[in-house]
């Protein structure tokens, strides 16, 4: 069975779930891998590329430019 063959199967099978607990399992599955194939594209950095981000970071802490982690913490639970 091709692959296209196999989604209209799925789909068929899908549309005729009565439980929302499972549908939700799969939103979660979806939504799950959908932000590990957005990390599929990380770029290793180059040790110039690290020093100079550990630079400005530890320029940033010197002159205050900081979040604080329940702040962070905070602003993460309003993400959507």
């Amino acid at each position: 069975m091709d692959l296209e063959a196999r989604k209209i199967t799925f789909l068929d099978k899908f549309m005729n779930l009565q439980n929302s607990d499972i549908v939700s399992q799969f939103e979660n599955l979806l939504l799950k891998l959908k932000r590990s194939d957005s990390n599929d594209k990380f770029e290793p950095m180059s040790k110039d590329e690290l020093n100079k981000r550990i630079d400005k970071s530890m320029a940033d802490s010197k002159n205050g430019r900081l979040t604080e982690t329940s702040v962070l913490k905070a602003e993460i639970k309003t993400w959507s």
